[in-house]
């Protein structure tokens, strides 16, 4: 024996193992470490995974939540056009004192994301405009929007109410 295996034979008949019975045994750990490494790897995968789907849910949650408030803003918006449409109605029947709450009722909702179509002198766009009459063209010429008998309103971007109005040929 050599003095290093002598040394370590003190040790191992200390314990009651020998030599091949400790290399059995670190052969042993290694492999319980190389198991405890991949379950370790495997639980942070796991965990990585829940993480980014609960990150999603909460993105799909909040959209979904934004998405019904502005639903009901926008109920709620197209609720009052009627309002609007009655001040001005008054206002053109020369009542003027109307004119200050429609005015103020559209500040507040123009701040809430309603606007007003542009539609008289404007080329004809059905996509916003609501034809009542319409003047045949004799050639391929444009429509345009001659007067607007029913205001037409956008919120956030889309069209809330078609504006009703009168096209002739441009």
């Amino acid at each position: 024996m050599t003095e290093t295996e002598t040394e370590l034979d003190p040790a191992a008949e200390a314990v009651g193992e020998s030599p091949e019975d400790l290399d059995h045994r670190e052969a042993e750990l290694q492999s319980q470490l190389e198991a405890l490494t991949v379950e370790r790897d495997d639980y942070l995968d796991q965990l990585q995974r829940q993480r980014a789907e609960f990150q999603n849910y909460r993105k799909r949650v909040e959209a979904e939540r934004r998405q019904q408030v502005a639903a009901g803003v926008s109920r709620l918006v197209e609720s009052l056009l009627p309002v609007l449409d009655g001040c001005d109605a008054a206002t053109a029947q020369g009542h003027d004192e109307v004119a200050a709450v429609g005015q103020s009722l559209m500040v507040a909702l123009g701040k809430a994301g309603l606007e007003r179509i542009d539609s008289v002198g404007e080329p004809f766009d059905p996509t916003q405009h609501e034809a009542v009459t319409i003047e045949e063209a004799v050639d391929d010429a444009p429509q345009i929007v001659a007067a607007e008998l029913r205001s037409g309103f956008r919120f956030d971007g889309r069209v809330l109410r078609a504006a009703m109005v009168q096209v002739r040929a441009g």
